[in-house]
């Protein structure tokens, strides 16, 4: 079984940066990409990062430029730095983790961009 923790969101003002963390742990299992989705209120959920295991990166459109994913330690956990947060980014975070048949995503963590 594969277990999923996230950490590293809170309150933060518009401009300002927050790094959030994901670490995947458990038996046997390969992840082939990690991420990060995330869900506004009212909003459906969707993908805003993603790293494969060979280090390939992609980024919604909204957050190219102000949002960077990297392998910690290259082994089932990734980062994600988030500069210039404005209102709208605001959401539940979560981190996913891609294995061979499926997709595990973990319980989130909030972010709030507020003055």
């Amino acid at each position: 079984q594969v277990q999923i923790v996230e950490s590293g969101g809170g309150l933060v003002q518009p401009g300002g940066s927050l790094t959030l963390s994901c670490a995947a742990s458990g038996s046997d299992f390969t992840a082939y990409a990690m991420g990060w989705y995330r869900q506004a209120p009212g909003k459906e959920l969707e993908r805003v990062a993603r790293i494969s295991r060979t280090g390939t990166t992609d980024y919604a459109d909204w957050g190219k430029g102000r949002f960077t994913i990297s392998s910690i330690n290259a082994k089932n956990a990734v980062s994600l730095e988030m500069a210039s947060l404005k209102p709208e980014d605001t959401a539940v975070y979560y981190c996913f983790v891609e294995l061979a048949l499926q997709t595990l995503q973990g319980r989130g963590t909030q972010v709030t961009v507020t003055s």
